[in-house]
């Protein structure tokens, strides 16, 4: 088992910035793919960001590329996003997740935990 838990969300404005992180406990953090997942309200959870378990080809989605970085510490099982320039369309409940020995994919179906949620809202 992995237990995943997110901090870090909140109300920001727009063109602010937050930051995302996600603290892992129960197995070897580094054997993990971790990945970022969003639902905004009305709307299914869609992908937003992954990263393989060697740390290498970070992934994003169309929408986030350029504003929004994933990145881990090993040392500390934390898998971080870093939010910036932020839009009123980025308002959802943000979820990471972990896939073992996974590339980071878009395919939430390859993730085998997740964590339970931090909610983030960008005032416009």
């Amino acid at each position: 088992q992995v237990q995943l838990v997110e901090s870090g969300g909140g109300l920001v404005q727009a063109g602010g910035s937050l930051r995302l992180s996600c603290a892992a406990s129960g197995r070897t953090f580094s054997n993990y793919a971790m990945g970022w997942f969003r639902q905004p309200p009305g709307s299914e959870r869609e992908f937003v960001a992954g990263m393989s378990w060697t740390g290498d080809s970070p992934k994003y989605a169309d929408s986030v590329k350029g504003r929004f970085t994933i990145s881990r510490d090993n040392a500390k099982n934390t898998v971080y996003l870093q939010m910036n320039s932020l839009k009123p369309e980025d308002t959802a409940v943000y979820y990471c997740a972990a896939d073992l020995w996974g590339q980071g994919s878009r395919f939430s179906r390859l993730y085998d935990y997740w964590g339970q949620g931090t909610r983030v809202t960008v005032s416009s």
